[in-house]
């Protein structure tokens, strides 16, 4: 990077550093993040993590913390750092984001994708949500602690990823395989996404995320013989494909409740005032539409989907094709997988061939936990009495690698947001953004709670 990309965060330098609080610095670093261009294509091309990871390495090095930088590949960087704890004897918890954001069109945005401008009191670009912010947090507050002499409560690993957007083969999966040793004694991890707010019968709601459904990225192929656009064709390969994705994308998947689902959407319904009926479809649809735009989120918990993402097939307009190709996205509810991919290759049918591009699991951390109320106890410190309820992402994220490691994994950004913003539909969306005052919110939450965790 340029010392003119690098200028943002060093205004806040001044001769008694320790009176920098991670609220003047936060803003400063995400903006940092932001404008630099890590988009992940997940295959390979992209700008990569280098110079964000080197970003992070820096600001780290300042305050004197030792970090080790780790490439996968050329221009794929992750960072692990290790911050002594109060009580050395107690597990660590792992604290981490990931460094890669997954690609912008330009001209769709109103705002250039990478300028991380301010407007409306809000920082927008892509990775403003997912997950430059929590990064950002993580680093002004470390910072704030090295400077002024704080300690966390136990030994807290800092993990910045690379490749998370293609599900980590290039950053959590692979450190997790080769350097499972950096993550020694750890118990628990904190990352996305959760711990934001929602509305619900007017009032504000934490959800704090404490599992994931698994995933599985395939390939649906058919083959058969090519032969002239002209003919007569009784068998045609995109046919055969395209009734196989009919068939798939019109299933209506059972409704099936975990006991996170089922521990939300009772905390939905006693906000409600109603008694929960978890028998219910439609109770259940309802108690989901209370949530508001998180809904996205939520109403994808309670069923496996299956949505093709990507049609290949074909190299010239008179010519019948030997294959055809569709790439489906399935995300599965634990304990469904052997079952719904048997569903699946039935909804296939015979003609078609389905080949694992990328699979991981699902997970499910408990919900009595210290850690959880320690997360409950951090946000009640500033915003007394809100409700606090778990819930299941319907996507993914580095948890998945770390889970291989017996590492319970959480999902916790803590941001008080505005009712009216659709903060799920940012995720991956147009006009991503963050508002400067959930970014300061966070620091202090997270602050508290890795002081008292």
């Amino acid at each position: 990077m340029s010392n003119d990309e690098l200028a943002p965060v060093r205004q806040n330098t001044s001769s008694d550093m320790s009176t920098v609080t991670a609220e003047d610095e936060v803003v400063d670093i995400c903006r940092a993040l932001v404008r630099i261009d890590s988009q992940n294509y997940g295959d390979g091309s992209g700008p990569g993590e280098r110079e964000a990871a080197e970003l992070v390495m820096r600001l780290l090095d300042e305050v004197g913390i030792t970090a080790e930088y780790i490439e996968t590949a050329p221009r794929r960087a992750s960072v692990i750092a290790r911050i002594p704890g109060k009580d050395p004897s107690r597990p660590a918890l792992v604290l981490h984001g990931h460094l890669d954001v997954v690609p912008a069109i330009a001209d769709e945005w109103s705002v250039p994708p990478f300028a991380a401008e301010v407007r409306d009191d809000m920082i927008w670009g892509r990775g403003t949500v997912d997950m430059k912010d929590m990064d950002a947090m993580i680093l002004a507050i470390v910072r704030e602690f090295a400077r002024t002499g704080v300690q966390p409560s136990r030994d807290v690993i800092l993990a910045f990823f690379a490749d998370e957007e293609a599900g980590g083969p290039m950053g959590a999966q692979f450190i997790v395989d080769n350097h499972a040793d950096l993550f020694d004694g750890a118990t628990e991890a904190i990352s996305e996404v959760g711990g934001f707010s929602v509305a619900v019968a007017g009032q504000r709601v934490y959800l704090l995320q404490t599992a994931e459904k698994s995933l599985a990225w395939l390939n649906l192929v058919t083959r058969g013989a090519a032969g002239h656009g002209s003919q007569d064709a009784t068998e045609n390969v995109i046919v055969d494909l395209a009734d196989a994705l009919t068939r798939i994308g019109r299933h209506r998947w059972p409704q099936r409740l975990t006991p996170t689902v089922r521990r939300l959407l009772q905390g939905v319904a006693d906000l409600l005032g109603v008694t929960f009926n978890p028998d219910d479809p439609e109770q259940v649809t309802e108690l989901i539409s209370a949530l508001g735009p998180a809904k996205r989120f939520v109403g994808a918990s309670v069923r496996t989907t299956t949505n093709p993402t990507r049609l290949n097939a074909g190299y010239k307009d008179n010519v019948i094709p030997s294959r055809a190709q569709a790439t489906l996205d399935a995300r599965f509810l634990p304990g469904s997988v052997d079952e719904d991919m048997a569903q699946l290759a039935r909804l296939a049918g015979p003609q078609v061939e389905i080949e694992t591009i990328h699979a991981d699991v699902a997970v499910e951390a408990p919900w009595e936990a210290p850690v959880v109320d320690s997360m409950i106890a951090a946000l009640h410190r500033h915003d007394p009495g809100a409700p606090v309820l778990p819930y299941m992402l319907s996507a993914g994220t580095d948890n998945k690698s770390l889970s291989r490691l017996g590492i319970q994994g959480y999902g916790f950004v803590p941001l008080q947001l505005p009712e009216d913003l659709d903060f799920t539909g940012l995720f991956h969306g147009v006009d991503e953004r963050v508002p400067i005052a959930a970014l300061q919110f966070g620091v202090r939450v997270l602050r508290d709670l890795l002081q008292d965790c």
